[in-house]
This record gives structure tokens, sequence and C-alpha cells, in this order.
């Protein structure tokens, strides 16, 4: 639904992009380059070493060998944290078969040849798995054939182990392959979709422990993040932010008292044609210290722009409004009728209204960006995670080709979402066409903050009608929050039934793997929460939010119903009609859903009994989207001090079906990441609006988890041989609404609002109903 490409262009991802292609009498064919003698450039001013020069073999654009035998995979993917580069280049060294030892890894900068950069929606290990198996499968029966031909003797019967050909009872290396030279090859489209894949009991790499190749230059400080970019001769700017993030003029700046600071050169008011950042002023100066003192001095006068008045309220009141227009908002085609009928005919009807709060990126690295123009080039040094997102919008404010702008690619000390947004890179760039010469911009911890994409607030109801069994027979999810995609990239934004345009971002996961009967899911763009800032996207995005309502309503249902609400979710999860699955991706449907609930359930002592105040809660997932689902099911212990409201996470059970699990020990610490995370914001994560700006802008006011309220874990993953799926979000999701059911099942009080605060669970006790 919201794949990025389109998943009816993943096949595109194969095309001559990505492999050299050769024009033959047949038509196009994948072909093998030559022995090529590597030309690098050297590397970039604070960004990695070049590659190394000498023989290389480059089959594909994805991977080289030197005469070592060293295998050098390329990668499109941001590194964050999270290993994208060791659990993808295992995919590849796995087939190809190669020690992982003898395996390098280079984040690419920007390029045409390189198709798609996007790091996020857990997609990475998901589109990449079926392109680096068949190219390294495709590279190593070429290796095969060649070493064969050097060794004179029939490639019948030959094999690659460990970088080695084994063929005809001889053997040689890759190494020795590459400097020999003769490696020929072609594939055509069709024979690389028809390479034998290794099953799944042969791989070497694929599931088994392995150190990724990035932890050292993490650990000991060499590695270069953005923030660490410079180049000889560059100044430095900090920006004077307006008070709207949209519609702001510049009526005056004076720099009167900044004139006094040592260092301090001038300040330059942005001209943005592509209307990224208007009203911005930044102030320049020879170091970030000057910059920073500077712009504390500079006074600028601003017309202000839509939203200075709004407030969370007014944000939360416009979207329930906009839920009680019946017509608005774009409708899922859910392939069912329309419920109305089912909801006249029912004997009872549940309807129950959640909301979550503002919620904050918070990345460690604040923004930041170094621009400079060199042989008619724009350079963008910078970490990023979308880089074919903010192409086009510099070339538009800077009024030149994409082909001569490049993003030099660096570690991002943390992204989470926020650098899928790259409208940071659009001020530096800007400074540096007008003052001609290198302009690094860093934005400190408030400007960050302030500048921040948020995760909008959101407001859902939902509905569900039941017959005189207590059977289900209809439901309805209206949801209401700020659309990201709407203001990031909204020609990505498919059509609802009724034709009217929506962010599947915005609304992914209510269109679950229930069966429920005739099911309406509407998305509603709160456009109030649009004008008045940047939407953008956070860790799981919509899931984050409409897991919440939906799995806190689950469980309200079933108390409806006085059923166990774990029986219910397994009642539901039956795997029948458009639930069953159908694709690769999709196989076994909410049947795997029911078995990651069921097993969740067991490992936590689902039924047992439980000291005073101390609840188990349960919610599940299928992570961000239906046609790559990640079933997870948390179950939360909690308990509850009653004198003074706070909850106390005990332990967090969350079991994953992810398919195969491509490199373990990222599997858990991906998962880890996202439960904490999600219980971040269940229960301590959360800002409000208040005239037009987050009121909370560092970390003294707005307070994250802290590791003294870190739960004990059990991780655990359904061992599989299915397509791998996403790992980084999905947990995310499940957390918030299994802690929320554990405090009912604790105390007997239904929250329905995140972050789930003491205040809010004193007044509920004292209330003796939902808060």
């Amino acid at each position: 639904m919201s794949r990025l490409p389109p998943k009816g262009e993943t096949g595109s991802l194969l095309s001559r992009r990505n492999f050299l292609v050769a024009s033959t009498g047949a038509g196009l064919a994948f072909g093998f380059s030559a022995l090529v003698e590597a030309a690098m450039d050297p590397a970039v001013p604070g960004g990695p070493p070049a590659p190394p020069t000498g023989p290389r073999f480059e089959p594909t654009l994805w991977f080289a060998i030197d005469g070592d035998g060293i295998v050098t995979v390329n990668i499109i993917r941001a590194e964050m944290g999270q290993h994208v580069g060791a659990a993808l280049a295992r995919i590849l060294a796995d087939e190809l078969e190669v020690a992982w030892d003898k395996v390098r890894i280079v984040h690419v900068d920007t390029d045409p040849k390189w198709g798609l950069m996007v790091t996020g929606g857990s997609w990475s290990v998901w589109q990449t798995f079926p392109i680096f198996s068949q190219a390294g499968a495709a590279g190593r029966i070429a290796l095969v054939e060649a070493g064969a031909k050097l060794l004179n003797v029939s490639p019948t019967g030959g094999a690659a182990r460990d970088g080695m050909v084994h063929v005809g009872g001889r053997s040689i290396s890759y190494g020795d392959i590459v400097k020999r030279g003769g490696v020929a090859r072609r594939f055509t489209p069709e024979e690389l979709a028809k390479l034998p894949i290794k099953p799944a009991a042969d791989r070497k790499l694929i599931g088994k422990p392995g150190r990724a190749p990035d932890i050292a230059a993490k650990t000991n400080g060499t590695a270069v993040y953005g923030i660490d970019a410079k180049v000889p001769g560059m100044v430095y700017a900090r920006p004077k932010l307006p008070p709207t993030r949209q519609g702001s003029k510049v009526l005056s700046v004076d720099d009167g008292a900044a004139k006094a600071v040592k260092g301090y050169l001038r300040c330059l008011t942005i001209d943005d044609p592509s209307d990224t950042v208007p009203g911005w002023v930044l102030v320049i100066a020879q170091s970030y210290p000057a910059a920073i003192r500077a712009a504390d001095l500079v006074k600028v006068r601003w017309a202000a722009g839509p939203g200075a008045d709004v407030s969370e309220k007014g944000l939360q009141d416009h979207a329930t409004s906009l839920i009680a227009k019946a017509d608005g908002g774009a409708l899922l085609d859910n392939k069912t009728p329309d419920p109305a009928v089912a909801f006249k005919a029912a004997r009872s009807v549940l309807e129950q209204t959640y909301t979550t709060a503002t919620v904050l990126h918070f990345q460690l690295e604040p923004l930041n960006a170094l621009a400079f123009e060199k042989d008619g080039v724009m350079e963008i040094h910078t970490g990023n995670q979308w880089q074919s997102l903010i192409l086009p919008t510099l070339a538009k404010a800077l009024g030149r080709a994409e082909t001569s702008i490049v993003m030099r690619t660096y570690m991002l000390g943390g992204g989470f979402g926020r650098r899928l947004n790259g409208d940071y890179a659009v001020p530096a760039a800007l400074a540096a066409k007008a003052l001609g010469k290198p302009v690094k911009m860093v934005l400190t911890r408030e400007d960050d903050v302030r500048f921040d994409s948020v995760r909008s607030p959101s407001v859902q109801t939902l509905r569900m009608a039941f017959d005189g069994a207590g059977a289900v027979t209809a439901m309805e999810h209206h949801a209401a929050a700020g659309w990201p995609t709407l203001a990031n990239a909204p020609a990505l934004m498919p059509k609802g039934k009724n034709g009217v345009a929506y962010d599947p971002f915005a609304i992914s996961g209510a269109d679950h793997w229930y069966e429920v009967g005739a099911h309406k899911v509407r998305a509603i763009n709160n456009d109030l929460a649009n004008s008045t800032f940047r939407p953008g996207w956070l860790r799981s995005v919509g899931p984050g939010w409409t897991n919440w309502a939906l799995e806190s309503f689950i469980d309200e249902a079933a108390h409806h119903l006085k059923a166990d609400p774990v029986a219910l979710r397994l009642k539901l999860l039956t795997g029948a009609g458009a639930n069953a699955g159908g694709d690769a991706s999709t196989v076994g449907g909410a049947k795997r859903q029911a078995e990651v609930v069921r097993r969740a359930a067991q490992a936590a002592g689902w039924g047992q009994a439980l000291p005073k105040d101390t609840g188990l809660g349960l919610a599940t997932s299928f992570g961000q989207e239906r046609d790559m689902p990640t079933w997870v099911a948390c179950a939360a212990r909690v308990k509850v001090d009653r004198a003074t409201g706070v909850v106390t996470v005990q332990k967090l059970t969350v079991v994953t079906d992810a398919g195969t699990i491509v490199d373990p020990d990222g599997a858990r610490a991906q998962t880890e990441g996202a439960s904490l995370w999600g219980l971040s914001m269940a229960l301590h994560e959360g800002t409000a609006f208040e005239n037009g700006q987050v009121k909370d802008v560092n970390l003294d006011t707005y307070t994250p988890l802290r590791i003294a309220d870190t739960p004990e874990f059990d991780i655990q993953f359904v061992d599989s041989t299915q397509v791998p799926v996403g790992l980084g979000e999905p947990a995310t999701t499940v957390v918030a609404p299994a802690i929320a059911n554990a405090i009912f099942n604790a105390v007997g009080v239904r929250l329905r609002h995140i972050p789930i605060t003491p205040e809010a669970v004193r007044a509920a006790l004292a209330a003796g109903k939902p808060a």
C-alpha cells in the first residue's frame, strides 16, 4: 500500500541501474565486466577512506573483489546504529561464498546509478534480499566458470567455498582469479530470476552469529558522522528560526550587538525558491561557538505565517471535529461491504476514542550540513535517510540540475525518521551559493527541536458491532492526524476507494488482519496540523498511533464480551479470506500472527496469579504494512503504585516472526531498541504545542526513558525460512497498548491517551472509571 517505490516497481531494482547491461542480438542481458583497474577518487574531506586501488572484478554495481580476495559491498542504506550494512552484506557474501572476515562495506554517495536511496519503513533487508541474493549467486557462478577455465578443467561439478573455487580436484582463490583476469559471463533478466539460491540449510552467514564490521569504528571514536565533516576555509552558521514553520517573512535584522562577538561575520537572510525554510536568517561566523553567541544577540522581526496561535488542545479538538464529519477523509479498500447495515442490526455496539501526544525525535546528533561547490558540483556533506527525496528540492532551491549536486554519505548519530526529511541541507546549500565559500550549519539542541518534523498528535475513534451471540459483525476505525507524506512527498500518496488521496504512513496498521466482518477504515488529514508544522515520519509512523488504539480497543471489546483478551484475538485471527496471506511475503497470513500471540502469552505466564496491583497485558501487530508483515506480540507485566500513579514496567515479553532472520544480533538489538522506544512513548515522552511551537526544547523537560526504568526482556524469534521482513519498527507499536491493557488488569482503570502519566493514573483511580 505504501511501498516506496510501489510494489509493482520492485523488479525495476534489478534493472540496468544495478547490473551492467550489454545489448546483444537477443536483447538486453546482464553482463559481467571484464577485469578492471580501479582508479578511485581520493577520499572526500572528513569522509570515509577511498577503496583500495589495484585489479578488481566488479560483476555488478553492488560488489567488487580485489586481488587479495577482499569483497567490497556497496550499501545505499543509511547507517544510524542499526548495522544495516552488516545485515545486507551477509546476504550477498553468503551466496557469493566468501568468509566474513574478507568482507568490507562502503556506504555510497548519491549517484543516479544507485536508483532509489531511502532508509526507512523497515524495508532495507526486505527490499534488498532478492537483489543481493541474485548478485551473489551470479558472481559465484561466474567465478566458478572462470576458475575452471584458468585451471583448464570442465566447470561441471565445480563449487565455491570460503572464497575458493574447487573443480576437477583442483582449487583456485577468488583473489587469484581476479589477478589473472578472464571472467566473462552474461545473464538475461530471466536467467537471473531463476538462479539457484542456497537452501536455508546450506547458509553459513545468514542467521548465524557474526560481528558487524563497523563496531570498532563506532566504539573507538574513528567513525565519521555528518557533524564531523570539515573542509579548509569553511565558515559556520547557526539559524535564527522564525515564529512559524511555514509562511514567515523577515521584516528586519538587527545585528548591532552581535558585532561585538569575536569571529562574527554577518547575517544572511535566506531566499529559498523551494520554500523549505521560509523566514530563515543564518548567523555566519568563523567558529561555531561564535555563531552560537552571535545568534543569541541578533534581533529579527518577522511577519508570522499560519499557526502562530495553535495549541495542542486546538489540534486535538480540530481532529475530533473532522472525525465527526462522516463524509471527510479517504476510505481504504478493505474488500468488505459497508458496515452501516451491520451496525444497524447489532445487538450491542462498543465505541471508544483514543489520543496520542506530539512526539519529538531527539536524535543524539543534532541536524547539520556542510555545503560547498567544487568543480561545478554542489557537494552536501551530511547524514541523510532519503537522499532521493531531498535532491529534487535542492535542485529547485539552488536553480541547478540534480546531476550537479552530490550528497556525500556519513554515519548518522540517530535518525529515527527525522533524517528522511532532508530539509536541513537546503539552508546550508543556499548559504554556500550566496557566500561563494563552504558553509557548515549546525543546529543547537533547541534549534533542532524547534525545527523538528514531529510526530503529529492524533485522535482516533473506533466502533465495533456484535450480534446476539457475541460475534463481531462489523468494525470502523477513523484516524485523524497530520500527514507526513502530504508535507514531504505528496506525489507518493495513493487514492482511497472513494477517490480521495491519503497518507499511507498515517493509517497503516488500521487495515489489520482480524476477521471482523464489514470493516471500514477512514484516514483523515488534520489540516490544522499540516499548516502549523511539518509532520514527520517517526519510528513506526502511523502504526505508532493506529495500533495503540486498535490493540487497546480489542482488549476493551474482550471485556465488553466478558471474554479473555488473548482468546478473543486468537478467535479473530482466523487467517481466512483476505486475511489468509498470499505472496511470499505474506504467506500464512493471520495464522502467523495468532502464533506469536500464543507464544507471547505462554512465555509471559498468561492466566497465572499475580501480586496485588500487578497486571499482565498483551498486544499484537503485523508491523508496518500488509504487504510485508512482521508478526509481533508483546506481553507487558506492570505494577501500579496507587498512591503516586507511577507505573513500573517489570518485564516485556516480545515474540516476533520476521521470516528469515539475517543477522541475529542485529535483530535482537533492533527489537530491544524498538520496544524501549515504544515504552518511552507509552509512559514518558510527549510534548504539546503552545502558540505554534512545541513547549519542550531540551532534555531537562522532555524526559525519555532512563536506564533505571529499563525492564527485564524476554525476546524470542520464530524460527523461519520465509521471506525476511522488517525489524526496525514493528515492536515499537505493541508496547504502549500492552502496558495500558496491563494497567487495566492491575487496577481496573482504562487509560486512552499516551503518554500515560502518573497524574492520569491517579485521576482515573480517583474517579473509579477510565481516564
